[in-house]
């Protein structure tokens, strides 16, 4: 009966450590994107909640906020940009490599598609 309960016990506390090694992205990134005209880097904001994401983008031309989910180590979200032109959306879809790593590609409309970084600031 000892073994079967310290069995438990040890599956219990297994179970304990993989969610406190699951990786929560809350917190402010530095994101540079790769396109035909060079790096463009920008400060991100991100609010995790099991799986839901909130985004926060800076960029000289304002603020803009996205939503998301966030899956095992993949992320994806989606910012929708007002223009002159009519709406904008960015899909940003990538791999989170570690708690303060992660990299993808970025679906930019009709413009084609771009890879991206991120690096947790301070980190």
């Amino acid at each position: 009966m000892k073994k079967v309960s310290v069995l438990i016990l040890l599956v219990a506390l297994s179970g304990l450590l993989a969610l406190a090694e699951e990786i929560n992205v809350t917190g402010n990134w530095t994101m540079t994107v790769t396109t035909q005209r060079g790096d463009r880097s920008n400060e991100v904001t991100f609010t995790q909640e099991g799986e839901k994401l909130k985004v926060t983008m800076k960029s000289p031309r304002g603020d803009v906020t996205g939503e998301g989910t966030v899956k095992g180590n993949q992320i994806e979200w989606t910012i929708t940009r007002d223009t002159p032109r009519g709406q904008f959306a960015t899909t940003y879809k990538g791999k989170i490599q570690d708690k303060n790593n992660m990299s993808g590609e970025v679906q930019m409309g009709d413009f084609g598609t771009a890879t991206w970084k991120a690096v947790r600031q301070g980190a």
